[in-house]
């Protein structure tokens, strides 16, 4: 991963930050072929069993012996729970892997550096508090094996489950272009839409049918049509999965998939009003029944920590990391994560990383580059200063109540703001 740049003291903390950069940088070899054994074997969500096995493997074997506790199952098939810790009533932090596929693409999203990213800052903040001898305060450090974020909201699932409660700071990093601190992830709702008709023959007698196959061409064009009216925040984007089954025969059944997504809950909720009239009025002209069903999880926007950001670009900037400006933060483009419900439930930080490719992400380029060597350099350096950031929580209690501020004020902004028509 290279050689850790030159940390000069500033606090009692330097050598700690160094000493878990040096654990990094000691696993690296390890780290390197946990992620290339996810990105060889790429798997769907909620399938991840050979990513999930190597995971736990990897956390089982770690030495010495039984360092970790790890629960291989925790709450969903796939998921996880690792962690190590100190005596008392600890400060809990959790470091968040992802490991699920795209289909036909593979690791074209680098959840393979995800998962990466969290084993190796977990064993960084480890590493630094270990040494200590009962002087470090008391901490947990907890890795929690996440599947399924392209598809269902495994973290929807786990929070759901309780995964999050007692949790007070949770990380993770994601493969991009460029060092972000923050991207503007949206709110995202998906929704399946079928319509019925009626078969019949399509030369002899079409007038006895009932075209679904118009419902869908005309839902897809009244979609086209809103887009007029549509913020330029929002976006909506579908396909047609089933438009019939033969030229002949006046299509039955069709049946569309649309994703919509918007900045804010409340924004969600009126383009998804405005997209579900839509595909209702195709419905009433073609004579065709409509079923709408949601998406078993809405995906929310991603709360900012300030605090968290601050000291995450602070010992980024440390190590070498040059971090776009908030300019281009606001403005770049950006997507959708389950991450976003987590920091609604507890503070967290998602920064993400340049990993040696100007590729775009979900495109085979991206699949070669998240499992290339040249990848290895800037994911060890972000699991560094996510560790970094991490021992800033531990042994700076007033900067764990900024963040505890931050995290409540975001909450009462995103809470008004979802109340203002």
């Amino acid at each position: 991963s290279g050689p850790v740049p030159a940390l000069r003291p500033r606090s009692k903390l330097e050598p700690l930050k160094l000493r878990a950069a040096e654990r990094i940088d000691e696993a690296a070899e390890r780290l390197g072929a946990l992620s290339r054994a996810i990105w060889s074997v790429p798997e769907l969500a909620y399938q991840e069993h050979h990513a999930h096995g190597v995971l736990t493997r990897f956390f089982q074997q770690e030495q010495p012996a039984a360092s970790w506790v790890v629960q291989p199952h925790f709450t969903l098939p796939t998921a996880f729970r690792a962690e190590w810790d100190a005596a008392g009533r600890p400060l809990q932090l959790a470091f968040l892997c992802e490991y699920d596929a795209l289909p036909g693409l593979g690791h074209a999203c680098g959840h393979n550096l995800i998962a990466e990213v969290g084993a190796a800052a977990a064993l960084g903040v480890r590493g630094a508090l270990e040494g200590l001898s009962g002087q470090s305060p008391p901490v947990k450090v907890i890795v929690l094996g996440t599947p399924a974020e392209e598809e269902g909201g495994g973290k929807i699932d786990l929070i759901e489950a309780g995964a999050f409660k007692n949790l007070d700071v949770v990380f993770m990093a994601h493969p991009s272009q460029e060092d972000a601190v923050y991207l503007l992830d949206v709110a995202e709702h998906d929704v399946t839409v079928k319509y019925y008709g009626k078969a019949s023959h399509a030369a002899a007698y079409p007038w006895e049918g009932v075209n679904a196959l118009d419902a869908a061409v005309l839902a897809y064009s009244n979609l086209s049509m809103l887009r007029q009216q549509m913020k330029p925040t929002w976006r909506v984007h579908g396909i047609i999965k089933n438009g019939g089954v033969k030229p002949n025969i006046i299509p039955s059944y069709s049946e569309l998939v649309y994703y919509f997504r918007a900045p804010s809950m409340k924004e969600l909720q009126v383009l998804t009003k405005k997209a579900e009239d839509s595909f209702r009025a195709a419905a009433l002209a073609t004579g065709c029944t409509v079923e709408i069903n949601g998406g078993a999880h809405d995906y929310y926007n991603v709360l900012p920590n300030k605090t968290l950001c601050k000291s995450y670009m602070e010992n980024g900037k440390r190590l070498g990391i040059e971090f776009i400006s908030e300019d281009e933060m606001l403005n770049s483009p950006s997507g959708s994560t389950d991450f976003g419900n987590v920091t609604f439930v507890v503070p967290g930080i998602h920064p993400y990383f340049y990993i040696g490719s100007s590729a775009l992400n979900h495109t085979e380029q991206y699949t070669e580059a998240a499992g290339s060597q040249e990848a290895q350099f800037y994911t060890l350096r972000t699991a560094k200063a996510l560790a970094m950031t991490a021992l800033d929580i531990i042994f700076k209690p007033e900067l764990l109540e900024k963040v505890r501020e931050d995290f409540k004020s975001k909450l009462l902004e995103e809470q008004f703001l979802n109340t203002v028509e």
